[in-house]
């Protein structure tokens, strides 16, 4: 069985339209549809349902489909490795994060002193993080996300607080701390669903029995803390993005234990490049100094 067949299954797995991923793999969508009717002969079973120009992968192509990320992982792993033994790969790290502030510093660091390191960063919502880990489209995560698969590897980065955000003319803003039950009745300003911090900032409310009143949702961290500056509401913010020069009010939440705890994930089964390893322990050692 031809590898590279495999890599054009995958890739018409992913499309579901046989021209489209003709054009992608730069291959005349006649012979793509040669070879997977080939492999579909070696394997006994068509892969695929064919609806005019559009295709679905059946129950046989699915099954297949998870074989074939793996073995493809694992010969992508291995050609690093050898790269890596034989001096010829300078290595690669892409790492999977929700927002890139919190790594702006450290990363810049290792990139001046690894500046031959094939780096590439991808920025989705906290959701997607372990998805993407485990579909092994990305070597690292950094998630704040508790997880619950048993081939994740995890470790510690850094521990924030998180505060309650009012403005400098809110009825709260002369006060140092204050219960999340209190705030309970307060206009609050969120993330949109699955975005940033609000899977975590549910958690906080959901163990603490509130539920908020949203009157904003938004998609940028920046856009939280301008309406909150603005009076329009009050919201969860972490301390890190706190600045000393900020007109906002951030309030110590006493009742409960609001903390986001951030670690690095990665799959136990994926080989990790030396750089890789090498970024993961970069970065903790960064924390550990500037804490």
């Amino acid at each position: 069985m031809d590898t590279s067949h495999l890599h054009y299954f995958r890739t018409i797995a992913r499309i579901q339209h046989m021209t489209k991923a003709a054009e992608e793999l730069q291959i005349a969508q006649p012979a793509l549809s040669k070879i997977i009717a080939r492999l579909e002969d070696d394997l006994g079973v068509p892969l695929f349902d064919r609806q005019g120009r559009n295709i679905r992968l059946n129950t046989f192509g699915k099954t297949f489909l998870r074989k074939v990320e793996i073995a493809l992982n694992a010969l992508e792993d291995g050609r690093k490795e050898i790269e890596e033994l034989s001096g010829l790969y300078s290595g690669s790290v892409h790492l999977a994060v929700t927002s890139v502030e919190l790594l702006s510093r450290p990363l810049a660091d290792f990139l001046s002193q690894y500046p031959n390191t094939d780096f590439r960063i991808t920025q989705v919502s906290m959701m997607e993080l372990e998805p993407l880990l485990l579909s092994g489209e990305v070597d690292i995560c950094l998630t704040a996300l508790p997880t619950q698969n048993a081939g994740v590897c995890s470790s510690h980065v850094l521990e924030e607080e998180v505060y309650l955000a009012v403005s400098p003319n809110h009825r709260f803003s002369d006060r140092q701390s204050i219960s999340l039950a209190e705030a309970a009745t307060e206009a609050f300003i969120g993330y949109n669903e699955g975005q940033f911090y609000q899977p975590l900032n549910d958690i906080f409310f959901g163990e603490a029995g509130i539920h908020p009143k949203y009157i904003c949702r938004v998609n940028e961290p920046s856009a939280i803390a301008s309406l909150v500056r603005a009076g329009v509401g009050v919201a969860l913010v972490g301390e890190c993005g706190r600045s000393s020069d900020s007109p906002l009010t951030l309030l110590k939440i006493h009742d409960h234990s609001m903390k986001r705890n951030y670690k690095f994930i990665w799959l136990e089964s994926r080989y990790l490049s030396v750089a890789a390893r090498k970024f993961l322990e970069f970065v903790t050692e960064f924390f550990c100094r500037t804490n």
